[in-house]
């Protein structure tokens, strides 16, 4: 089976897969005949819906000195815009099939797909054969979308022994084997699982949030917290971030919205007082997943490293071998930049995975691979959107397919008329 085929059959899931409908064995066909007739407008409808409701309206990142009342007001109204698409996508049970989380990647890489592929399309257009001018427009193309110089050296190399290997002449197609490449690319980085380390039910797992300032870390947090309570595990928020003006309300608003209790203590506490007060108050409660909130003042970059090795030493001291995760959220708009930070943090910490945040507001998605090739650390959710469940995770197939979408479907449908 080709890579487009294996592609297709993982991500696009079975009928039974798709259809939020009860699966009708081989002797109930008979008697069921018209039921797959019935329920087809309702499939359709829910497609519709579905592509609708990812096409999200940019939000704007307050800045830091605007009013606190200000900052609230705008995550309120943030929460309250996600509210009901929410949950008319869980009633209507599509919230996990495979055919609806391909198309969130599909439509929240759209920035990239028209900058990244737009670009290598016009490059198989003006060459129809593979040739060294061809490679070498390729890789100025690879290193526009943020791809990563190591990344893309790699990748050229890889592709020139395909071609010499195959004898691949003409460009026709080469979509598909960069798709192929880059995969394989990424997940021979490293063999980290992108799963969250969660403990069995009935023993606490320690979630830690680390991250600058302005990259989306609490609304971030809020997802998560909605995602874990929708898989039935109990959450409590910690908010650690105790000297960002109104950073302790935002997570209490996004804490109320969710359904979930936040430990907090006044603005300018301890924050390693915070994680021991919630760390105690888990364990009483018994809860299954916190959630700790951080500072994220990387100008104060030795205070800030200071603080967040003492709230580690606080958590592991109450709760052996944790905290269980660590993320890191970075802001994928802010291109070779998160590569800085996610380095800084790296050596204060011991982070465990990345949560790669708006990366449907940019066009320099490649950065997803950079990460994962120099750092050596799994991106293990990226935000597709501004709905709560747009925070998805990551998943290198999904990835590359909402990189080259239009291109793989147009070459798929080829391969199976020539079959």
């Amino acid at each position: 089976m080709s890579f487009l085929k294996r592609m297709k059959e993982k991500l696009m899931g079975g009928p039974a897969k798709e259809e939020p409908v009860v699966e009708v064995t081989e002797q109930e066909v008979p008697v069921q005949e018209e039921e797959p007739q019935k329920a087809l407008p309702e499939v359709e409808a829910t497609v519709e819906e579905v592509v609708e409701e990812v096409k999200p309206e940019p939000v704007i990142e307050q800045p830091k000195e605007e009013p606190v009342e200000e900052v609230i007001e705008e995550v309120k109204n943030e929460v309250a815009e996600v509210e009901q698409p929410v949950e008319q996508e869980e009633q209507k049970g599509w919230f996990k099939s495979a055919f609806s989380i391909t198309e969130k990647f599909k439509t929240g890489l759209s920035k990239t797909r028209d900058s990244f592929t737009s670009k290598v399309n016009d490059l198989v257009a003006r060459y129809r054969t593979v040739d060294e001018d061809f490679f070498e427009e390729l890789e100025e193309v690879l290193l526009q979308a943020d791809v990563g110089f190591e990344t893309v050296m790699e990748l050229i190399e890889v592709l020139r022994y395909e071609v010499q290997k195959k004898n691949i002449k003409s460009t026709d197609g080469i979509q598909a084997l960069i798709s192929e490449k880059l995969v394989e690319i990424y997940e021979k980085a490293g063999e980290d699982s992108i799963e969250l380390n969660l403990q069995p039910k009935g023993e606490l797992t320690v979630i830690l949030f680390v991250g600058v300032n302005g990259v989306g870390k609490t609304t971030t947090i809020g997802k998560l917290a909605h995602r874990l309570k929708s898989e039935g595990r109990s959450v409590m928020l910690a908010a650690g971030d105790t000297f960002r003006a109104g950073a302790i309300d935002q997570l209490q608003v996004w804490g109320d919205r969710v359904g979930v209790e936040v430990i907090k203590q006044s603005e300018g506490s301890d924050p390693a007082a915070v994680m021991y007060d919630a760390v105690h108050a888990a364990k009483n409660r018994g809860v299954d997943v916190l959630i700790c909130d951080t500072a994220g003042r990387l100008q104060n970059k030795v205070n800030l490293m200071k603080e967040l090795e003492k709230v580690n030493r606080i958590i592991s001291r109450e709760v052996p071998n944790a905290p269980h995760e660590v993320l890191l959220a970075l802001d994928a708009t802010t291109g070779q930049n998160a590569l800085v930070q996610a380095q800084t943090f790296k050596e204060a910490t011991n982070v465990t995975g990345i949560v790669l945040t708006k990366l449907d507001g940019t066009a320099k998605g490649g950065i997803v691979i950079a990460i994962r090739n120099k750092l050596h650390i799994p991106v293990k959710f990226v935000g597709l959107g501004e709905q709560m469940d747009d925070l998805q995770p990551f998943d290198a197939e999904r990835y590359v397919y909402g990189l080259f979408a239009d291109a793989l479907d147009e070459q798929l449908e080829k391969e199976e008329l020539e079959d």
